[in-house]
Order: C-alpha cells, then sequence, then structure tokens
C-alpha cells in the first residue's frame, strides 16, 4: 500500500509502515523539544517500542517524536504508525494526554503551557476537562484560566469531561422555577426540571430555599446581564433570621399560606431577632419547618418497600413536635422559668 494514500478508512489499531521523511512534525507540548538522552535510551529499545501516532488528515505526528529520531538514529528511513482520525483541533488534546500516560513525562511549566493553549483555542472546556488531559488539578486551570483569558468575554457554559454542556450560572433557571412553584406548587419536581433544565438537586434547593423564606438563588448570585427575568410575586414576606425581610414566592394551601404568615411575624419578633439564642432558634426553626406542599412533593419519591420506615420517622418527628408543644404550653402556663432551665430546655429542642 502507497505510503501517501490517505483516502481509505483504516481499521482502529491498524498500524502502517510510512517513511519518516514524509512525516509532518508534531505540534509538541514540550517546551525544550526533544531530549538527547531520552533519545539515545529509546535507540537501545527501539525494537520493543509501540508505533509512533499519526494525524492521518495531515501526516502531522501527535505522540512519537523521540522514535522517530531514534529510528533515524538507528538509519531507518520509515517507522511503524498508528493513525489518527480525529479534527485537526483535537490533535494538540490527544498530543498532550499521550505525553502524560507514557515516554519522557511532560515538565509542570510544558503542562500548564498546554493548559493555557487548550483554553484559548477550547474556552468553553471545564477546569476538569483540561484538567484530566494535561494533568494538573482543576484549580492550577483555573488560575491559569484567569490569566489567559482575563481579557476576553468568559462563556456561561463548560464542556465537561462526559463532553455535556454544564451552565456555570443557573440564576436565570433558578427564578423561573421559583415562578413556576409559585403559580403551581402542585407541580412535580421532575415537571420542573423538563421545563427549566435545572437538575432535580438543584430543584429540590430552590423549593426548600422558598419554603424557608428565602430567595431562589444563594446569596452573592445575579441574574444574567442578557436575560432579565422579572421577579415572581411574592405571596407573604418571610424574613430570613439573620438578614433583613426577602420575599417567599410560594402561594400553597391556606393553610400553608396561614403558617407562612405565622413563621413571618415570629421571625419579626424583636426580642428572637436581636439576641443570639433567638437567632439560632429561628435558623434551626426555619430548617425544620414544613408544610404540606414540601411533604407531598416527596411523598412520591419514596419506595413502597420503605414505606414503612419512612412512616414511622415521620411520626418520630411528629411527635418530637407534639412534646415540644405540650412542652412550651406548660411554661406558658407556669410562666418563665429561669434562664438555665430554659437553655437547657432549647437543647432538647434542638434534638427534637
Amino acid at each position: 500500500m502507497d505510503s501517501d494514500d490517505r483516502s481509505l478508512a483504516l481499521p482502529p489499531g491498524f498500524t502502517h509502515r510510512v517513511r519518516i521523511d514524509a512525516l509532518l512534525p508534531a505540534d509538541s507540548p514540550r517546551l525544550d523539544g526533544l531530549d538527547a538522552d531520552h533519545v539515545r535510551h529509546l535507540a537501545g529499545i527501539y525494537t520493543s517500542l509501540p508505533p509512533v501516532l499519526v494525524h492521518r488528515a495531515t501526516l502531522r505526528v501527535i505522540d512519537g517524536m523521540h522514535r522517530i529520531a531514534a529510528a533515524r538514529s538507528q538509519g531507518l528511513a520509515s517507522v511503524e504508525v498508528r493513525y489518527f482520525d480525529g479534527a485537526t483541533e483535537e490533535a494538540f488534546l490527544r498530543s498532550v494526554t499521550a505525553n502524560l500516560t507514557h515516554g519522557l513525562p511532560l515538565s509542570a511549566a510544558d503542562r500548564k503551557a498546554a493548559a493555557e493553549r487548550i483554553l484559548t483555542t477550547r474556552p468553553a472546556l471545564s477546569d476538569r476537562a483540561v484538567a484530566g488531559c494535561t494533568g494538573l488539578d482543576a484549580k492550577t486551570v483555573a488560575a491559569v484560566r484567569r490569566r489567559s483569558t482575563a481579557d476576553n468575554p468568559r462563556s456561561n457554559i463548560r464542556i465537561g469531561a462526559d463532553g455535556r454542556a454544564h451552565p456555570l450560572d443557573r440564576t436565570a433557571e433558578r427564578i423561573h422555577a421559583a415562578e413556576l412553584m409559585t403559580r403551581r406548587p402542585d407541580l412535580p419536581l421532575r415537571a420542573i426540571v423538563q421545563e427549566t433544565g435545572l437538575s432535580l438537586g438543584t430543584a429540590h434547593d430552590v423549593r426548600q430555599r422558598l419554603l424557608r423564606g428565602e430567595a431562589p438563588t444563594p446569596q452573592g448570585r445575579r441574574p444574567p446581564a442578557r436575560r432579565r427575568t422579572p421577579p415572581a410575586p411574592a405571596a407573604h414576606p418571610v424574613p430570613h433570621p439573620a438578614r433583613g425581610a426577602e420575599p417567599a414566592v410560594l402561594a400553597g394551601s391556606s393553610r400553608t399560606r396561614g403558617s407562612l404568615e405565622t413563621l413571618r411575624r415570629l421571625a419579626s419578633d424583636p426580642s428572637l431577632r436581636h439576641s443570639e439564642s433567638g437567632r439560632h432558634f429561628l435558623r434551626w426553626l426555619h430548617t425544620h419547618f414544613v408544610v404540606d406542599e414540601a411533604w407531598r412533593q416527596q411523598a412520591d419519591a419514596v419506595p413502597a418497600h420503605c414505606a414503612d420506615t419512612v412512616a414511622e420517622l415521620a411520626l418520630h418527628c411528629s411527635n418530637a413536635w407534639k412534646r415540644f408543644a405540650e412542652e412550651l404550653d406548660r411554661r406558658r402556663l407556669a410562666d418563665t422559668p429561669p434562664a438555665s432551665t430554659r437553655n437547657a430546655a432549647w437543647g432538647s429542642g434542638q434534638r427534637a
């Protein structure tokens, strides 16, 4: 077969002997070029070396320049090659990963330079994906990204190691989910996931935030500038115990609305908000506060064989809350107890 014939599709793993002078030098990630000592080492074991990896469309070497130099030193005019049929822009990625797995290791400087080049040509790749290609950790890649893309607009999309696109900022999707939960509190989470593109875990987090009276996005995040979404109408504002009032975007049943209103009034009580123990209690209460819409959304997730166990846990929690209520009612009738007794009681309430 003619070594210059590039038109035939070759099976994976097929090797072919090609003239060295027909091959183009590698677009290598090595900053210092060939290592003479390594070439001499390979020359001594040349017959046991694997084929050179070559980009078939261009005949450019992807991995194996040291092997080619060793072959030349042995007086050989051709080498055994294995072809890579990916796109040209993928050849450099393959070159970097190939040099990580065998042969002369890439230096840290080589790998950082490779990461910078990859980020310049493929900025949508995630830090973890680039780290997997270059043998760096994701934090180092992130630092390289900040230096190499400081003057360039940054995309909101990252391509992960799984090849899928992952948005960096889900603020707009979270707000959309909150609006759906406001308009249709009985809508299953999976339907919200399908509508918004959020993961099931993120949609659940949005719902729990709304039930606690918090904003649907974590503090410090802002909606993308190019996609403005009007804020959802607030049904009943429930202040977060550690911050100012934030709108709760949950409608729900009249019983739920009444409970949220009660929680809002309690969270606004100065005697609770202005003391450390009071703020601790409010945070604990928001964490354990459950309304009908919340447990209804979780009921379908319980497998039939787990129903008895989960029901037992729910009854245990219900009984703990009942004892908590009875203790508070007893104290109300007996007037306010000493401070030491109150502190001990709050501890028992937290265990409930």
